[in-house]
């Protein structure tokens, strides 16, 4: 598959859609927004929309999920992709913050990096970046938006710091 395809799993008990594009191959990025009455769940086309809706079932299920799906990592930055893998280790429903996936990585003193990192994932709940919150505890920033975070955090029963 050359052209990038849209895949939307519907979320209704959260009114979350979560709008996802790949290859083919690997996703290139997912999104997380409102979901709206006229919109309709994409069926699975390929295998990996169909490891992506099974695993999106589960997690919304409340089971701890560790998405293992191919990640197109584009125009990445070295630095990016570090904090990425960091990211993907933090267990389900535990979270960590900004300065110890700094420290996790060898850089630290690098807690904003890592924000900028975070905030430059392009696939949100794959790599859990929402599960990285500031060292006081507070929720810190989220691409999707504080509403979503705090949703996945709530799913996954995390107890934030503080």
């Amino acid at each position: 598959m050359d052209v990038p395809s849209r895949f939307f799993f519907h979320v209704p008990e959260h009114a979350l859609l979560v709008s996802a594009w790949h290859d083919g191959r690997a996703l290139l990025g997912v999104e997380l927004r409102g979901l709206r009455k006229a919109s309709a769940p994409s069926p699975a086309r390929c295998e990996l929309e169909r490891r992506l809706a099974a695993d999106l079932r589960r997690y919304f299920a409340g089971e701890a999920v560790e998405f293992d799906l191919p990640l197109a990592y584009g125009h990445a930055t070295p630095f990016q992709r570090t904090a990425w893998r960091a990211l993907r280790t933090i267990p389900y429903g535990e979270v960590r913050s900004y300065g110890w996936v700094a420290a996790a990585i060898g850089r630290r003193g690098a807690a904003r990096a890592v924000g900028g990192a975070c905030g430059a994932n392009p696939w949100p709940i794959v790599v859990p970046c929402h599960r990285v919150v500031a060292s006081d505890g507070s929720l810190g920033g989220y691409s999707s938006g504080l509403k979503w975070k705090r949703l996945l955090l709530r799913v996954e029963g995390a107890v934030l710091p503080g």
